[in-house]
């Protein structure tokens, strides 16, 4: 507990909240679009979250390598209290799905300079481990802000949810606010920081995890837009209740995987957790009662517990020491664009029957499939220490 100090463990909690809240809407996105008027559009309630998080990906990366790792997260949580509170107000189809486009911006700076911070905190032969109890921290999250989702609406309503959203917000800032900023050199802000240079955009040196990261983020697109509506159709009263399965399985995986790819490679752990990730997608498509669902679930969460940890301790590897704010935005911004793939994909393939799912699902597979492909090329031509 004690080596990587106060700052981790403050950060990693306040993480664990902030994941909560902008997870917990997720559910009852899809009805609430479909009360006012627009099931058609569901595949926008990811879609347009992850455009504006990966849109503002560039600028945080930027920002927290030059004003600070604090301030750049102080905005993620500022726009998801107040998008949060504003859901309530959603009075058209219009306006809901721009509260989604602006709640993006929430994801696109608070985790960057969060994972930015914590990326200064590790040590490197520590890092696996370091970033699997991170993760665990934000697969908790995950899993707690989709499982009580339903749990809210039904003792109270939807309101009572983007309140309880709103509250989550408010405690991670509590914690954020006694997190000690690891810059040693920030600078005071200046607009002209917000003119990005093409250098600026990407950092080249982590191309190839943005790569793994970008194939293997288009499940969770398609998983984020057909889980709830996968519950309904398997009768299934809690739309979280996937989430609350997988959230168990990678916590049982992701503090011993992290130290895997201490030991044996970052590329040879991503491997595995790949193949498992391609099964996953194979049998939540195939799903045809709540076991199996279930089943596929718990799989979807070892893989994931096998691939998170390893992607970031990657991250962290391959960014120069300078640069790790725009390394680690160029590997969310793989992370929303890939969930953006796989949500418009969703969104052209799914004609809301549980038929048409096993095609959006079998594209899934083939994604995670294409980077078991990649990875086994990079190994075999790429030397690397890691």
């Amino acid at each position: 507990m004690k080596t990587y100090g106060p700052n981790f463990w403050k950060l990693s909690f306040a993480m664990l909240l902030f994941t909560t809240s902008y997870n917990s809407v997720i559910p009852e996105m899809n009805a609430f679009l479909t009360d006012l008027g627009a099931p058609h559009l569901k595949g926008l309630i990811i879609g347009l979250f992850t455009i504006s998080a990966g849109l503002s990906r560039p600028f945080s990366g930027k920002l927290s390598d030059i004003i600070g790792r604090k301030k750049v997260m102080l905005i993620g949580l500022a726009v998801c209290f107040v998008v949060c509170g504003l859901y309530s107000f959603a009075f058209a189809s219009w306006f809901l799905l721009s509260l989604r486009f602006l709640h993006g911006f929430s994801a696109g700076f608070f985790p960057t300079g969060s994972t930015a911070l914590i990326t200064d905190i590790l040590p490197e032969d520590k890092r696996g481990f370091g970033m699997g109890l991170w993760g665990t921290f934000i697969a908790i999250g995950m899993g707690t802000g989709q499982g009580l989702s339903s749990l809210i609406v039904e003792i109270g309503n939807r309101d009572a949810l983007f309140f309880t959203a709103a509250l989550f917000t408010a405690l991670a800032y509590l914690l954020y606010f006694n997190v000690n900023e690891t810059l040693e050199k920030t600078q005071p802000f200046k607009w002209s920081y917000l003119r990005i240079q093409k250098d600026e955009i990407l950092e080249p040196h982590v191309i190839p995890v943005a790569i793994i990261m970008f194939l293997s983020s288009m499940c969770s697109g398609i998983i984020l837009v057909l889980s709830p509506d996968i519950s309904e159709f398997l009768n299934i009263g809690n739309k979280g209740a996937f989430f609350i399965f997988y959230v168990l399985a990678t916590i049982l995986v992701r503090l011993f995987t992290g130290k895997v790819s201490d030991t044996y490679g970052r590329r040879q752990t991503l491997v595995v957790g790949m193949i498992l990730l391609c099964i996953s997608m194979i049998l939540i498509g195939m799903s045809e009662s709540s076991t199996w669902y279930y089943v596929s679930s718990i799989v979807f969460g070892i893989a994931t517990g096998v691939c998170s940890p390893t992607i970031f301790a990657w991250t962290a590897d391959l960014s120069p020491p300078d640069r790790k704010g725009r390394g680690t935005g160029t590997m969310f911004i793989a992370l929303e664009f890939g969930i953006l793939s796989g949500s418009l994909m969703t969104n052209w393939w799914y004609q809301n029957t549980l038929e048409s799912i096993w095609h959006v699902f079998l594209f899934g597979a083939a994604m995670a499939f294409l980077s078991v492909v990649y990875l086994i090329w990079h190994i075999k031509t790429v030397p690397s220490k890691h």
